[in-house]
């Protein structure tokens, strides 16, 4: 599912901004981009995540955004110093100027160094408070999503429920055409070899009977409804409604190769479609 949340909070000088996208993946994948003073926390900040989004890739990202002239780094004074006596004297021994040995010095290592702020109990409980609002309006977002969803499985549970309705217009004319073609064979075949008629009418009663789709419309009827009982559940079922979609589907291509007319088959063509496209929606769900 995707989503999106954003809590932003204060703290002393400096202001915190929680930001998390979500994006549909099959496992939980987590990538955290946290500012200094809270990578402590990074652990138990993932554990939060997880145990509500449960599934999909989430980009969590935190950054501090500093007051007035507070900065998280200072200049290491020390170094500075030595670091321009020795450039200093380098220049002078090579014969070279003496030219922006400032903006020399402050991309050289260990110059900025970050001060360590430690997280207290109130910031912390405070940060706590941002991130399960963010996480909050991010599973509102895939909610909303997945209501979405959720109607568009029961339209389309309806239209192949619909098109298997619809198969009982043909299936009367279905069997009857057979049975017809068959005389026809049985009359021309009896003119030129001698055929046992008893023998012939226990085939054709056996062959209908082994093209009879009736128990498979009952058991696609009853896996749809199953499918719309489990989809209303509270608890997630996206294993289950796609092993759903699996009998489904056997039950369709059944009824497809039993068919033996044209319009049924164009009716089973219909109903793999919708099944096609729940199936690709399915991966979207938890």
């Amino acid at each position: 599912m995707t989503g999106f949340g954003k809590s932003t909070f204060e703290w002393k000088s400096k202001k915190i901004i929680i930001e998390i996208k979500s994006l549909n993946s099959k496992i939980l994948d987590i990538n955290s981009k946290i500012a200094n003073g809270y990578r402590a926390r990074e652990i138990e900040i993932r554990s939060e995540v997880g145990k509500t989004l449960e599934r999909g890739k989430i980009d969590i990202s935190v950054s501090i955004e500093y007051k007035g002239d507070t900065s998280p780094y200072t200049i290491n004074r020390n170094l500075v110093k030595k670091y321009y006596n020795e450039l200093k004297n380098l220049s002078a021994e090579l014969n070279e100027k003496e030219e922006n040995l400032f903006s020399l010095i402050l991309k050289m290592p260990d110059v900025l160094v970050a001060e360590r702020d430690e997280l207290d109990e109130d910031e912390w409980k405070l940060f706590r408070k941002g991130l399960l609002t963010a996480l909050s309006q991010t599973e509102e977002f895939r909610t909303q999503e997945g209501n979405m969803l959720m109607h568009d499985f029961v339209n389309r549970i309806y239209l192949i429920l619909s098109y298997l309705n619809a198969i009982e217009t043909f299936e009367k004319e279905r069997i009857v055409n057979l049975k017809e073609r068959f005389r026809k064979s049985f009359a021309e075949l009896k003119e030129e070899i001698k055929i046992d008629e008893n023998r012939f009418e226990q085939e054709l009663i056996y062959y209908i009977e082994k093209i009879d789709i009736t128990e498979e419309k009952i058991r696609l009827k009853n896996h749809c409804d199953y499918f719309i009982i489990t989809l209303q559940e509270a608890v997630s079922q996206g294993k289950k409604l796609s092993f759903i979609t699996q009998e489904i589907g056997r039950e369709i291509n059944t009824i497809g190769s039993k068919a033996n007319e044209v319009n049924i088959q164009k009716l089973v063509v219909q109903m793999k479609d919708e099944l096609e496209k729940i199936k690709e929606q399915l991966g979207n769900i938890l």
